[in-house]
């Protein structure tokens, strides 16, 4: 499907797009000229996220605009203005000065998806200090790990969190010397010993704040990102990231100021903060957060009651949408909704073609990591999509492909250039660094942020390929890719083949070895209701791939598997698979789907 193209239409719901054309903003746009679209802190005082999130609007014409609508469990909905959010914030900022945490000391968020976590996140960096989401689906175990990587000194979190994932670990975490909790029992001044009741310090905290001088270079996020072994890995995140956080809102999601955003990413992880919280904030939009767990008919309900216009969700929720029908889709009025954006993994070209036809529009993908901070490729509201490919590189980033050696290593020239590969070859994903929300180390790890650059580039991880007309393809994680008798095979091109079986919902792809071949090419596939995994179906199922990928590429063995693992994120955890089928060491597991 890759020689397939959605034309951009020339017409479009509700509003033109931001950027008009590609190439023009291309060769016009610098950071700089984004950076003066944000107002900056009063006489020169620097640059903080929640000034341009939520001050800037408090202060405006925008004050009584909705910032947050909030959808519980149970459907009931609240709803905070721009004006409220700023006065609710500078409370807890106020609450974290009077406990005695400094501007950049990091204060742990281990929330669900309500308006506290909100408060929390804008409160920490108006003073300054380092906010640090952490995924309430956690165990105690990479809490502890997360905690103790960051040297957390204050932790906001609900009672029933604290006294099921917290409270056994507290007395590892001998740096923590604030535990509050909101929300539940909290609010009647008893608690736990050893912690605070937030909902009653922020009634006796000053609605006034004043956001001190703050150097775009000063920390303010720090985002966990779990490696194939070891410990995981703090990207460290700067008040300057908010020019990207702008930027990208624009141009890649193409927000506008009367716009409904939801995303459905947890704010626990990467892309729930930078585009579930801040993003949206900073162009002023309103906010819609739900409580709720996916349900294939609430998120329809959602979408056309709350009369959302733009929609940043994951592949791994779209496909099972697709198999919830297109006819449950086409029961409700979406037609608020013009534009639909897609991160998490690669998206699989005929989720792209199933969202045009039971949703009206194409879907974007677009790619960046826990380390870019932000979008840096995308597909774009004012330009043809090419099912499968990730898109092209943001304005004012650099993207190319690396040549990789016989090592596998990116191949530098002995100028110590690194070498670039040829239109249509694979290699390295890199971007030339420099760009406001990149990441300016790893907590306490300078070496393994060091190895991360190499020939005046920023190496991604990831294997790409990128066409004559500058689209770029993904083929897969460095450590993913399959070698078999010579080839370098995608997992993502494979298992999109795959998915194209009508009895199949879901494909994961490993290399196994192969005394001859090197490796060979294993599918784990999850099946439609009705299907039965049978050694006939697993025939057909080879079959067919060998049809669609030719028999060099398509698997030689099938197993079926209706649980396949995901990080609580989304992404298929391919490594897990692979070390379970050598008999491997699992590795870190902490971002594993947690299964009622």
């Amino acid at each position: 499907m890759q020689g397939n193209v959605i034309p951009k239409s020339g017409e479009h719901r509700g509003a033109d797009p931001n950027m008009a054309d590609y190439e023009a903003e291309r060769a016009s746009f610098t950071w700089e000229k984004a950076r003066q679209a944000l107002d900056g802190l009063p006489n020169g005082g620097g640059l903080n996220i929640a000034h341009e999130a939520v001050v800037r609007h408090a202060l405006g014409p925008r004050r009584d605009h909705v910032a947050i609508r909030c959808i519980g469990r149970h459907g009931e909905r609240l709803e905070v203005t721009y004006g409220e959010l700023d006065e609710r914030s500078s409370r807890f900022a106020n609450v974290l000065s009077a406990l005695g945490v400094q501007p950049g000391e990091r204060v742990f968020a281990l929330m669900p998806r309500t308006v506290d976590l909100f408060v929390a996140a804008m409160g920490t960096l108006k003073h300054r200090s380092v906010l640090c989401p952490l995924f309430a689906a956690f165990g105690p175990e990479p809490i502890c790990q997360r905690m103790e990587l960051g040297s957390g000194r204050a932790l906001i979190t609900t009672p029933t969190l604290y006294r099921h994932k917290v409270a056994g670990i507290r007395e590892r975490l001998p740096e923590l010397r604030h535990v509050l909790l909101v929300g539940q029992s909290a609010g009647s001044g008893a608690g736990p010993e050893g912690t605070l009741d937030l909902d009653g310090l922020l009634v006796e905290a000053d609605a006034d704040y004043e956001i001190g001088a703050t150097d775009p270079e000063e920390m303010a996020l720090l985002h966990f990102t779990s490696g194939t072994t070891g410990k995981p890995k703090g990207a460290v995140h700067v008040h300057d990231a908010v020019v990207s956080h702008y930027a990208t809102g624009r141009i890649a999601l193409d927000l506008h100021a009367d716009d409904v955003f939801w995303c459905t990413a947890d704010p626990g992880w990467v892309t729930g903060t930078s585009y579930g919280i801040i993003s949206p904030l900073v162009h002023g939009v309103t906010v819609i957060v739900d409580e709720g767990d996916f349900d294939a008919q609430r998120w329809y309900e959602t979408l056309e009651r709350e009369a959302v216009t733009v929609w940043y969700t994951a592949p791994t929720a779209l496909r099972m949408l697709m198999q919830a029908g297109a006819s449950m889709a086409k029961e409700h009025d979406l037609s608020r909704l013009r534009f639909i954006a897609s991160v998490g993994e690669p998206l699989n070209p005929e989720v792209v073609v199933w969202g045009q036809y039971a949703l009206g529009l194409p879907i974007h993908d677009n790619w960046w990591q826990t380390e870019t901070g932000g979008i840096m490729v995308a597909n774009y509201a004012c330009m043809d999509i090419r099912p499968g490919s990730m898109g092209r590189p943001l304005p004012g980033i650099e993207a190319t492909v690396l040549a990789r050696d016989e090592n596998d290593a990116v191949e530098v020239g002995a100028d110590g250039v690194a070498v670039e590969a040829g239109v249509g070859q694979e290699g390295e994903l890199a971007l030339r660094p420099g760009w406001p929300s990149m990441f300016r180390g790893y907590l306490g790890n300078p070496e393994r942020y060091r190895s991360c650059f190499v020939g005046g580039w920023y190496l991604s991880g990831d294997l790409a390929r990128r066409d004559e007309d500058g689209y770029f393809w993904f083929v897969g994680r460095g450590d993913d890719v399959i070698k078999s008798a010579g080839h370098l095979i995608g997992p993502f091109e494979v298992e999109s083949a795959m998915m194209e079986h009508p009895a199949v919902a879901e494909a994961a792809v490993i290399g196994k070895p192969d005394p001859l071949l090197g490796e060979v090419v294993k599918a784990f596939v999850t099946l439609h209701a009705g299907y039965e995994g049978n050694e006939e179906l697993r025939l057909d199922l080879i079959g067919f791939a060998r049809k669609r990928l030719g028999a060099a590429i398509a698997p030689r063995e099938i197993a079926f598997d209706q649980h396949l693992p995901h990080t609580s994120s989304g992404k298929i955890m391919r490594r897990l698979l692979k070390a379970r089928e050598l008999g491997l060491p699992e590795g870190d597991t902490s971002t594993l789907e947690v299964r009622p």
